[in-house]
């Protein structure tokens, strides 16, 4: 068999910490936690709390406009240092890829921890796929640790399975979910649960077959990004994986996710993944309150652009609609560059953490 048949592999998975370990709380992307420190304090305290890790944080880690060489350095140091066990992005952002060229891969590769974070930190989790490591997507202290009222049942039980174990754990589609946060510049808003609308379930498409393999993509925005960059390696690099899709609070247009999806088929990427797992699509934002009818609409468009895409360059690929992961309410926990297995006969998806 040749290198080329060979079914992917998945990357190294690190150790995992303990409750009692210290953990790197990071600002990468955006500083946002010196913007909304009553938001990031809650987060903090769940974090030492509910999961009894140590936070442990470095000088960029409350800096609202640090440079990016300052972020790469304190996100090495944090690979570098032995008593750091784990480490937890604080929020997302627009601009970590111009972090990626400061970092140490070096250093990095010959420290694997897990690292967590979720749309802008597409960036980092890629960058540690391509150093052959494990990496979590999702995870921010301050969006999903730091929820208004109390964290999510089913957010915490994921990310405690993701920090503390190594088992397979069974995805499950939420019954309820929420895409309208909490006003971040109101710290009364802290007291209450966001509003929670009923959830629709998974959508499936495709051959009722059963996919394993390694799982790689992210926030759909930040790999155009990092393929207009050339960041994005060779497509035999990706062939066999899961592809994550999720799309951000920019509330992308349908017309906008189809050509993303469209150029990577054109480059040859798409026909590479068997199964591609899409998250259920934010659908309002603050400057876009969307109607329930229009936030249908927006996700109705979007499952249809990439169907759209999919029939032509990924006909025989397993797809899966509105899983509660990215920019969402819960949030499950996803292992990139880890073991998924969609089990299309049985409508069942798991992951390896």
């Amino acid at each position: 068999m040749s290198d080329l048949a060979r079914p992917p592999q998945p990357q190294r998975y690190p150790p995992k910490p303990r409750p009692g370990d210290r953990v790197a709380v990071l600002s990468p992307s955006a500083g946002l936690p010196a913007v909304f420190p009553h938001v990031y304090e809650l987060g903090l305290r769940r974090l030492r709390e509910d999961f009894g890790l140590v936070p442990v944080e470095y000088p960029t880690t409350r800096a609202a406009a640090a440079a990016p060489r300052e972020r790469a350095r304190d996100l090495t140091a944090a690979f570098a240092d032995p008593s750091i066990r784990a480490i937890l992005a604080t929020v997302g952002g627009d601009d970590l890829i111009t972090v990626l060229p400061y970092l140490d891969r070096e250093v990095i590769a010959a420290n694997p921890k897990p690292y967590f974070g979720y749309s802008d930190n597409t960036n980092v989790l890629s960058y540690l796929f391509e150093a052959g490591m494990v990496a979590y997507h999702g995870g921010s202290v301050l969006v999903h640790l730091g929820r208004p009222g109390r964290l999510h049942p089913a957010t915490a039980d994921s990310l405690r399975a993701a920090l503390f174990t190594d088992d397979w754990y069974e995805l499950r589609p939420a019954t309820e979910y929420s895409d309208e946060p909490s006003d971040w510049r109101d710290p009364s808003t802290l007291a209450a649960e966001p509003v929670m609308f009923p959830a629709e379930g998974w959508h499936w498409h495709g051959p009722r077959t059963v996919v394993e393999g390694p799982v790689w993509g992210g926030n759909l925005e930040i790999l155009a990004w990092l393929s207009q960059a050339g960041r994005v390696g060779p497509n035999v690099a990706y062939a066999g994986c899961v592809l994550l899709l999720e799309t951000s609070e920019e509330l992308p247009s349908d017309v906008e996710v189809f050509r993303i999806l469209r150029n990577m088929g054109e480059r040859g990427l798409l026909a590479g993944f068997p199964a591609v797992l899409i998250g259920k699509p934010k659908a309002w934002d603050f400057d876009r309150p969307n109607t329930t009818e229009q936030k249908r609409e927006h996700t109705e468009a979007q499952r249809a652009a990439v169907l759209r895409v999919l029939a032509e360059y990924a006909p025989d690929a397993v797809a899966v609609f509105g899983l509660d992961v990215g920019h969402t309410d819960p949030q499950l926990i996803v292992p990139y560059g880890g073991l998924a297995r969609v089990d299309a006969a049985a409508r069942r998806i798991t992951v390896r953490y």
